[in-house]
């Protein structure tokens, strides 16, 4: 029997999985938790998951635990413990010990960046342009998958930009080789590994300035989807991959960024994530995401794409400053779903 820590538990039978849940849910809404409803069944599933039999789930997920919850079953090992550590606003994503990512399920923890859907965007808009010019590196998309409509995704109009920006000399060579890709301050490993699964065809660099990140960026480009087809080095991400100078053709980053006078709204930012993997520094912010830019301009051919993620309130200064170095063209920013610049691309020049 699960016993409820610190008052925690369902009004009536303690066993009963259905009032676990609403109970749960209710103690989560209490303490602030966007989604509370959702983050207690996911709780309770993945400890279900985690017994010898599967916990009656035989892999239905939640809807296969929701069944159960109307059937009378129990309440697992463990949940109203899970329960607290939310209600402290632990991430979810630390609890499960998951962060799922566009197709991936990725390995996080203290230590690490939790990955958010902003970045699915990011990585769309790099695979758009990868798809333009190197088409057969890509893999479509599965039906009814949903990763092409990720925050951030390029639009039509975007796309045509990229595939216009790419025409270039190079243009016959691009359609026959597979891209070398670069992402710069990996964290987690989502980038990489997601561009190393929907993009077979490329070869993936990725730099991780912190231990602990790196190794979990380690694990997760070790899963079989990325296929041990990314390169991973521990450094700094403005002096990272010298070898590669002017031989890159796509470079995607989601530097720190956060403005060292602003601390996240969110608990499970502004308490687990790694200050290291949040704030920018200098300039509003904008010191690390420039140097991502500055590296990309280094590694990239002529011709070559970056995407980088940032804060809204930066991508008006870092279209300027990009719009005014003779490195770059074709400056564009790219909105997420509620309408909000996330990301700025540009194209190296000549």
């Amino acid at each position: 029997m699960s016993t409820p820590s610190a008052g925690l538990g369902p009004v009536g039978d303690p066993e009963d999985l259905g009032a676990a849940l609403r109970r749960a849910a209710a103690i989560l809404a209490e303490a602030g938790v966007p989604s509370p409803r959702v983050d207690a069944e996911l709780l309770a599933e993945h400890l279900l998951a985690r017994q010898p039999d599967g916990g009656g789930l035989g892999g239905g997920g939640l809807g296969r635990l929701r069944a159960l919850a109307i059937t009378g079953a129990r309440v697992p090992e463990g949940f109203w413990d899970l329960v607290a550590e939310r209600a402290r606003r632990v991430p979810l994503q630390h609890l499960t010990g998951t962060a799922h990512f566009r197709r991936l399920a990725l390995a996080v923890g203290p230590g690490v960046f939790v990955p958010r859907p902003e970045t699915e965007g990011v990585v769309q808009v790099a695979l758009d342009w990868i798809a333009q010019l190197f088409p057969d590196a890509v893999t479509p998309e599965p039906a009814g998958s949903g990763s092409g409509s990720g925050q951030g995704s390029a639009t039509p109009s975007d796309r045509e930009s990229a595939h216009d920006a790419g025409r270039s000399p190079r243009a016959a060579r691009l359609h026959q080789t597979g891209p070398v890709v670069v992402d710069l301050g990996t964290g987690s490993g989502a980038i990489a590994a997601s561009i190393a699964h929907e993009a077979p065809g490329a070869v993936v660099h990725a730099v991780e300035l912190s231990d602990l990140a790196h190794a979990w960026a380690a694990r997760n480009l070790a899963l079989p989807e990325a296929g041990g087809r990314v390169h991973l080095v521990r450094g700094d991400l403005r002096t990272a991959f010298r070898e590669l100078d002017g031989s890159v053709d796509v470079v995607v980053s989601n530097p720190p960024y956060i403005p060292p006078d602003m601390v996240p709204r969110e608990p499970e930012a502004a308490l687990h994530d790694p200050q290291m993997a949040l704030y920018g520094g200098a300039e509003g912010g904008l010191e690390l995401p420039l140097a991502a830019a500055v590296t990309a301009a280094r590694l990239l051919v002529p011709g070559g794409f970056f995407v980088m993620e940032h804060a809204e309130v930066q991508a008006e200064r870092i279209a300027e400053i990009l719009g005014a170095s003779p490195s770059w063209t074709h400056v564009q920013r790219h909105n997420d779903l509620n309408g909000l610049p996330r990301a700025t691309s540009a194209v190296r020049a000549a």
